[in-house]
């Protein structure tokens, strides 16, 4: 699809009436019933661990597309809100407005940072949207003014973004995120088909790198977890405590 074909695209949904909250809440938890109700016969599934399976308490906005595209996020958020589930919202920081416009805050908010310049943001991540580093960047500005916690997160990968650590930390610190997750790209998936093995950094790099990112931000490491590859940098001396 050529950015023509999207931008037409875009147009034509814009054009429809996008679903209601209460509809898409309502199906998602429906549908993670669904999804585990397999498990329910299987005598090596304990009953009380599928019972909280079928009762989800926190919900993922993200996965599929771009969340901030949706007009009515902050409701959606609210409806999980009212239902007593906690939200975690994760974007691309492209649409700076629509998150200093949202009704309802989510829980805690992750901004995917890919790139430490405007350059290798170009190179790594080939926008279709105009002006998306710029939007990026007028994003990490209004972090500060969000009351719950916020995520800068960086998925790390060798010979593409995994470098600069000095222009990553001054992203950091214009934000002023409350957290800051350095995680390794993992060879999984549809990304076997554009990156290599040797784009997967090891643990201990990722770890290195956030040390480096710790140094030159004052964020203390406070946590890391080598299956995952992944470490987590705190602006706080104590983490914040979720639900």
């Amino acid at each position: 699809m050529q950015p023509g074909d999207v931008g037409a695209a875009w147009n034509e949904l814009q054009l429809k009436t996008p679903d209601d909250p209460e509809q898409i809440v309502a199906a998602a938890i429906e549908e993670q019933r669904r999804l585990v109700s397999g498990y329910k016969g299987n005598p090596m599934v304990p009953r009380r661990r599928h019972e909280e399976a079928c009762d989800p308490r926190h919900v993922a906005i993200s996965l599929a597309g771009e969340p901030t595209l949706y007009p009515d996020l902050g409701s959606l958020i609210d409806c999980f809100r009212r239902r007593g589930l906690t939200s975690f919202l994760v974007t691309n920081g492209t649409k700076p407005n629509a998150l200093a416009g949202l009704a309802t805050e989510p829980t805690q908010l992750y901004v995917t940072v890919a790139a430490p310049s405007e350059g290798i943001y170009q190179g790594v991540c080939n926008p279709l949207v105009k002006d998306g580093w710029k939007s990026l960047k007028a994003t990490l500005d209004i972090l500060s003014s969000f009351s719950c916690p916020t995520v800068i997160r960086l998925t790390l990968a060798k010979g593409l973004n995994m470098l600069m650590p000095e222009a990553y930390s001054k992203l950091i610190l214009s934000s002023e995120a409350t957290y800051v997750e350095a995680k390794a790209y993992m060879h999984v998936g549809y990304s076997t088909g554009r990156m290599g093995f040797q784009n997967m950094p090891t643990h201990g790099e990722i770890a290195a790198f956030a040390l480096e990112l710790s140094r030159l931000t004052g964020y203390s490491l406070i946590d890391q977890q080598r299956e995952s590859r992944v470490a987590l940098l705190s602006r706080l001396e104590k983490p914040i405590r979720l639900g």
